[in-house]
């Protein structure tokens, strides 16, 4: 039982769920794209079977890799690993820099990908908590592995930064001192 007293729901095999989202997802984009309404798309059959290619322009794993890259979807799917189930001015603290605005936002868009879950409660004042579903578990190894290459190499990434910043400040210099 769920904590409101209802039985839980089944869950899907994540890989399943995954490829469906990502079908219908691209049925969607390619319903507007093409004028109609996104609930009459539907995928076509087999689409699940298909081989996925994330550089092919149409390849529907890409709405995936987009939701990755949003800037705040990664610290936020941390910032719940860490702290279990947060409400919004917790997940902002641990998040950082953020604003409500743009943090809203990416909490609207990873609940519609199902990747965590808003829970409002009635009290007084309303009190709304944000924890992570099964899919966006599945998600943190990857993303952790990502944290733990970050980690182990912002010295080198920083190192070449400053050198391009060098190398673009020389040629600034040699063409002043010609004038």
């Amino acid at each position: 039982m769920t904590p409101d007293g209802t039985p839980p729901m089944p869950q899907p095999n994540p890989h399943t769920a995954t490829v469906a989202a990502a079908t219908a997802a691209t049925a969607a984009v390619s319903a507007i794209a093409g004028g109609t309404e996104a609930r009459d798309a539907r995928p076509p059959a087999g689409a699940a079977e298909e081989a996925r290619d994330v550089l092919a322009p149409d390849c529907p794993s890409r709405v995936v890799f987009e939701r990755i890259g949003e800037r705040w979807t990664m610290f936020v799917l941390l910032a719940l690993e860490r702290g279990g189930t947060l409400r919004f001015g917790e997940l902002r603290e641990r998040v950082g820099r953020v604003t409500p605005k743009v943090l809203t936002e990416t909490l609207r868009a990873l609940e519609t990908d199902g990747l965590i879950v808003r829970r409002a409660f009635r009290d007084s004042p309303p009190r709304v908590e944000y924890s992570l579903t099964e899919l966006g578990t599945s998600l943190l190894d990857p993303i952790r592995a990502m944290r733990e290459w970050a980690e182990a190499h912002v010295p080198e990434v920083l190192a070449a930064r400053d050198r391009a910043a060098d190398a673009e400040r020389q040629p600034r210099r040699a063409s002043s001192i010609r004038t």
